[in-house]
């Protein structure tokens, strides 16, 4: 470690400070052993009104005593006698100032009792005047927290100049300036008077209140010069005392204060004497003008943190500045307006002093770490060569003069003959001396171009490569010109580049050869053997490694030298070379090359892997943040992302579509102002006073609301607090809605309801039709009866005859509803006439039918066969296309067509056919979905023709339709006239 040059000023002021801290641990050890004074509780001040209280304490003795703030002192006494009625002993004493008061309160002591003469304005003039009796009087508190806080300040300032001081030298920039303001710091921040002000107490409240002066343009003074001028004015300097001015003002009224006993001696009192209300305005003023001078301060650094081009200085200043506008801006803000118009609120005065301590360690940080001090280097080197130039030249001289002169006279010179021979020997030698080193650089250059020949200037290069390599962010191009470069250097034919791999079996992966026959594979422990033989030489040679097994690909003499790049004592790669063209190895030179070139090699390998990881980690934040993308716009319900203050920041194409709106007429907006009334009424009660500061998940089902289009939907919404992306940080940043759309939902729910209605009242209705056919059965019975008891001619027999067939005909109806009600399952598929299956549809429908005025017409093929299938779904399907064909026609005179024909390959046709209105194109391809339909609400389900579908795909058959808009339409059906899994059996056969 290097000495630190001590000046005349830097010895004063280290004596200074010796003297500083001696008297400040003698305050510090008075503290800690001498007990606090007593004191009453009460805050006073001198006004022109008198000595007046500011505040009282609470649970004081003055409280106790029931004295409030605006109370006015008039008297003391000692006593407990009224000041009227004293006429002997110590009289009641009017008081002069409010720091008289700390002599009485000495003299009664801790726990004794004290009374006060108290005027109280607010009270009318015959009753303001009372005694206040104060008994068990408290003692101060010296040891508080935030005290103890200001002392630690203190004692960091007074290091922290130390340290500059003895780190950097006296003839350092800055340095006496710096280490002056830390010990100005030092005293007010650390040195704390009793109470009693006398001796040595009264010493330490005077250098508190001197410090307290002289820190302010101390530190103004430093933040206008540093740090890039040593002067504040180039001529005429003597302006910069104009900076100081105001200080010592102020030193002369903090004299007069404190050590007005002592002046007094000297100076007649008259000239000397001051009013209480001086004190407190020096107080005020002192606090001003400290305040105001750390302001401009912190003003001036950040200027020239702004307007600086110096990128040292920008370095310097940044820590600067930031620790003077951390500590300044709560200090000013928080405390110090607060007591210059006189109120203060104590938990933000403990607030503001807390950064305090920022200023002392971010100035000591820059001034240490980002120093200038290359002209000290530059002279400190230049008288190191001159004296020790002159020393060996004064030493050869001497020699050569005195053995030169014996040799040729036999004789020691005489004094006079020494003089002026030794003048010019010592001369003559010091310039030999002074050029030796000169002329031995510029032969060893010579030398050295010899021998290396071209390779001489490569030599001198590689150095400077390897300081700008690490420019070179990617890592291939990179490892191309080190190999490329140190092979040409280092005439070197076999070359690799090792580099760290986690993931490798020996840590190390080959990244980069050259001159290699065959590939090679790092042995396990390659990392150890490396690091353990690099230790004492820094480069490893082949033949201090262990003999590696054979047949694991490693070749231990085609690699001779191995160069680890270590940085911050991890070895990021290390480079193995062969011997040189010819054979030879490499020399010392080489290798002293190589070794001081490793690091820059490391630090750029390092940067280069650091740069491709980065470069990988943003590709997959990328794919990452595309995926996510992908996903949010791809979901089906809607999503949007809102800050704290209700405005939209993001939301998905879903959501466009859900409301018909766009991505940039919505960002930027509130939510309010982009929905509905009804949206954002119900949306304010969910949310609650805390507005979009969401603690946990809402949500509102099934809110009826309207699109811009005007069309009505219903939403279920969920609204969830937005955290930030830190993993670090809880903060929310505002909250995600999601919207889902269930109008459909709704509707689909709405119309299984309405099926299950239905399918109720089919239930229902195959009920009543058994109650129904019981009594049929009686009426069909007893007319049967009646009709065997008359002869055929008589009239009665006709009537009956009506009867019976009317009865056999409700019951035939009644049969068929029944067989309507009734499930089936593909066990119960039989042989059925389709003919009688389409009669009993018809005879079913047939009062709906002729109600609407509509024609059926059968066209029934002849002879057809019988289908396989369930003639309780057949019937369905075609109650299903006849009703929806009565459906489509319009007018009361309409036709429906019945035909059957036969099909090929042992198919059956049935055609239903109708004059209606038909179906118009676009939705042909819609009739089959559940669901869908045409007509008007409450007339269908939408679900005829999808059951329709399914019952005709179960049979094994197709069902495909024809209509033209206007003219009519026509289902057309095939049914096989045979169990399709015999017709696979043969086939398969």
């Amino acid at each position: 470690m290097k000495r630190s040059v001590l000046t005349g000023k830097t010895w004063l002021l280290l004596a200074t400070a010796a003297l500083l801290i001696a008297a400040g641990a003698v305050n510090f050890s008075q503290r800690l052993s001498q007990r606090p004074p007593p004191t009453d509780g009460v805050t006073w001040v001198d006004t022109s009104q008198g000595i007046i209280a500011k505040a009282v304490a609470p649970g004081s003795a003055a409280e106790r005593a029931r004295m409030i703030p605006g109370d006015r002192l008039v008297a003391i006494s000692m006593t407990g006698e009224k000041c009227e009625d004293r006429t002997s002993g110590p009289r009641c004493e009017e008081v002069s100032g409010a720091e008289k008061i700390q002599i009485y309160l000495d003299q009664a002591g801790v726990g004794h009792e004290i009374h006060y003469l108290i005027e109280r304005p607010s009270y009318p003039p015959e009753t303001r005047y009372y005694y206040a009796d104060l008994d068990n009087l408290g003692a101060v508190s010296s040891w508080t927290a935030r005290d103890l806080y200001i002392n630690l300040i203190g004692i960091v300032y007074l290091f922290i100049g130390l340290f500059v001081i003895f780190k950097q030298g006296g003839r350092a920039p800055f340095v006496v300036h710096f280490a002056g303001f830390c010990l100005a710091s030092f005293v007010y921040h650390f040195y704390t008077p009793l109470g009693a002000y006398r001796d040595l107490d009264l010493a330490i409240a005077f250098l508190r209140n001197a410090g307290f002066i002289v820190a302010a343009p101390l530190f103004l003074h430093f933040s206008a010069v540093y740090p890039v001028r040593y002067q504040l004015f180039v001529d005429r300097r003597w302006r910069t005392a104009l900076l100081y001015a105001p200080a010592f003002v102020l030193l002369g009224f903090a004299s007069v204060i404190f050590l007005h006993d002592e002046l007094v001696k000297l100076i007649p009192h008259q000239l000397l004497d001051y009013s209480p209300n001086l004190v407190a305005r020096f107080y005020k003023a002192s606090f001003i003008q400290f305040t105001v001078a750390f302001v401009a301060s912190a003003a001036l650094l950040v200027r020239r943190f702004m307007i600086s081009k110096n990128t040292v200085a920008r370095q310097q200043l940044k820590w600067v500045v930031w620790g003077a506008v951390l500590a300044i801006a709560p200090f000013t803000l928080l405390y110090a307006i607060g007591y210059i118009v006189g109120e203060t609120a104590a938990p933000l005065t403990d607030f503001a002093l807390l950064p305090l301590i920022l200023i002392p360690l971010s100035l000591g940080y820059s001034v240490v770490r980002y120093r200038l001090m290359d002209v000290e280097l530059v002279v400190r080197r230049a008288a190191v060569y001159a004296l020790t130039t002159l020393a060996i030249a004064l030493a050869i001289g001497a020699i050569v003069y005195f053995a030169g002169f014996y040799a040729f006279s036999g004789q020691l010179a005489s004094t006079s003959e020494i003089t002026l021979r030794l003048i010019i020997s010592v001369t003559a030698m010091a310039v030999i001396v002074m050029i030796a080193a000169p002329v031995k650089n510029f032969l060893q250059e010579r030398v050295d171009r010899i021998f290396y020949g071209r390779r001489y200037d490569l030599r001198n290069s590689l150095l400077d490569f390897g300081r700008t390599i690490s420019a070179t962010t990617a890592l291939d191009p990179l490892l191309d010109a080190l190999i490329s470069r140190l092979r040409e250097v280092m005439n070197v034919e076999r070359l690799s580049i090792f580099i760290e791999d986690n993931y490798a079996p020996g840590g190390y992966r080959v990244a980069r050869t050259a001159g290699l026959s065959a590939p090679m594979s790092v042995p396990a422990d390659f990392r150890e053997m490396i690091r353990t033989r690099s230790a004492e030489s820094g480069v490893v040679r082949s033949d201090d490694l262990e003999q590696a097994p054979e047949g694991d690909g490693y070749v231990r003499r085609v690699l001779h030298y191995y160069v680890p790049c270590v940085v911050r004592g991890r070895m990021v790669a290390v480079i193995g070379l062969g011997r040189t063209a010819d054979g030879a190895l490499l020399s010392s030179e080489d290798v002293e090359i190589l070794r001081t070139v490793s690091g820059y090699i490391a630090v750029a390998i390092e940067n280069s892997l650091l740069y491709q990881e980065q470069q990988q980690r943003t590709a997959e934040l990328e794919m990452l943040k595309e995926f996510n993308e992908s996903i949010v716009e791809s979901i089906n319900v809607g999503l949007m992302a809102v800050d704290l203050e209700g405005r939209i920041t993001r939301l998905n194409a879903a959501l466009e579509e859900i409301f018909s709106i766009t991505s940039e007429a919505a960002i930027g907006k509130r939510v309010e102002e982009l929905f509905a009334d009804d949206f954002a009424d119900t949306l304010r009660q969910v949310l609650g006073p805390g507005g979009w500061n969401l603690h946990q998940t809402r949500q509102i089902y099934k809110l009826h609301t309207a699109t811009h289009a005007g069309r009505s939907i219903v939403l279920n919404i969920a609204l969830a607090p937005l955290r930030a992306d830190s993993a670090d940080s809880n903060e929310q940043t505002g909250a995600l809605v999601v919207f889902e759309d269930v109008t459909e939902r709704l509707h689909l729910e709405e119309q299984l309801q309405q099926r299950e209605k239905l399918s109720s009242i089919g239930l229902l209705a195959a009920g009543v039709a058994h109650e129904v056919n019981t009594p049929l059965t009686g009426v069909s019975s007893y007319t049967q009866m009646l009709l065997s008891m008359l002869p055929e001619d008589d009239p009665k027999h006709a009537l009956l005859e009506k009867v019976r067939h009317q009865a056999d005909r409700a019951t035939e109806i009644v049969n068929n509803l029944l067989n309507f009600s009734r499930t089936g399952n593909a066990a119960e598929f039989s042989s059925i006439d389709v003919h009688r299956v389409l009669d009993d549809t018809l005879q079913l429908l047939e009062p709906q039918l002729r109600r609407s005025q509509i024609q059926i017409i059968r066209e029934y093929g002849d002879a057809l066969p019988e289908v396989h299938g369930n003639s309780v779904k057949l019937q369905q399907v075609f109650t299903n296309l006849i009703l929806n064909a009565r459906d489509s026609i319009a007018n009361g005179d309409g036709r429906i067509t019945l035909a059957t024909h036969n099909g090929e390959d042992g198919l059956l046709t049935v055609e239903v056919s109708d004059n209606g209105v038909g179906i118009a194109p676009e939705d042909v391809v819609k009739i089959y979905d559940p669901f869908f339909t045409t007509k008007g609400v409450g007339r269908g389900t939408g679900l005829g023709l999808a059951v329709t579908y399914g019952i005709v795909q179960e049979h094994s058959g197709h069902i495909n339709v024809a209509s033209t808009p206007g003219l009519g339409t026509t289902f057309r059906i095939t049914l096989p006239t045979r169990d399709p899994r015999a017709r696979l059996h043969v086939a398969a056969i």
